[in-house]
């Protein structure tokens, strides 16, 4: 199955951007998911997943502005929840459809629980892919030593090594999937090094949002009222046991879901991690 790219126009403060992503499966499928990366990711990390259900659905895989092939803000403090969701209601209206299943991954899970939690909102079923209502300051300390710093490399296979490094948390993976997840995250400057694909404003408002506390978001939580499963690494230092425990009594009574060697976050690569979304977006 192949995917094609397409985008869409937004809008904020600062004025129009454009949004990027990639559609797999059939464009008439009135069944829609929605697969949102995390804060330094892009579309792409949904290859594998996509490619598995787009025989169920029409995968729409965006990157989040001032990641990937999207465009970028004028203005940096624009990269912030608000704004990300404002933008997925407009890919939903471009979508044509009036409802979606949806899988967040950290940054997108944050974004689907904002958009999950409105009056009215378009998603069905959420399942958010370690992350929760309660992101633990280590976690956004460790994220905050490397992301924005704009590091570049003389050879692809020196970022290679780095996206290996700062990504060990994302468990055991091959060669080729540590490959694919890096040559579509990295881009070839005009002067011959490689960088990473993201905008490096975007750290500024996400330094700028946490001091020496967690973050608690357990009333958007509990606004929640669609079907929910929460997926745990489970040597994940942001989602905790007892907050992934948490969101199975309160609020949606999310399912449960912990994957065994994955740190922060799991990246459905494997056939028995994408099994565990699969069986819970396709149940009754």
């Amino acid at each position: 199955m192949q995917f094609t790219q397409q985008t869409v126009q937004c809008i904020g403060p600062s004025g129009l951007h454009r949004m990027a992503y990639t559609e797999w499966g059939a464009r008439d499928n009135p069944r829609v998911l929605i697969c949102v990366h995390g804060l330094t990711r892009n579309g792409r990390d949904f290859d594998a997943l996509a490619t598995a259900m787009s025989g169920h659905y029409r995968v729409i895989c965006p990157d989040v502005v001032g990641r990937g092939l999207s465009g970028r803000l004028r203005d940096p403090a624009g990269y912030a929840i608000p704004q990300y969701v404002a933008d997925m209601v407009t890919l939903i209206a471009r979508l044509n459809v009036d409802s979606v299943h949806w899988v967040g991954t950290s940054m997108g899970g944050l974004i689907g629980m904002a958009l999950a939690a409105q009056e009215g909102t378009p998603i069905r079923k959420l399942v958010l892919n370690d992350v929760g209502p309660l992101i633990t300051v280590d976690s956004l300390q460790r994220i905050a030593t490397y992301v924005g710093t704009d590091p570049d490399w003389a050879t692809f296979d020196e970022a290679l090594d780095f996206v290996k490094f700062v990504s060990l948390p994302f468990g055991p993976l091959t060669e080729a999937q540590w490959y694919h997840l890096t040559e579509t995250s990295v881009v070839q400057r005009p002067d011959g090094r490689w960088a990473f694909r993201y905008d490096p404003r975007i750290a500024e408002p996400f330094k700028a949002a946490f001091g020496d506390k967690d973050i608690e978001l357990w009333p958007i939580y509990d606004q929640i009222a669609c079907p929910t499963m929460a997926i745990r690494g489970a040597e994940s230092d942001l989602l905790t046991r007892d907050t992934w425990q948490t969101m199975g009594s309160r609020g949606p009574r999310a399912k449960l879901a912990e994957i065994p060697g994955v740190g922060h976050a799991p990246m459905f690569q494997s056939d028995d991690q994408i099994g565990v979304v699969r069986d819970f977006l396709l149940s009754a």
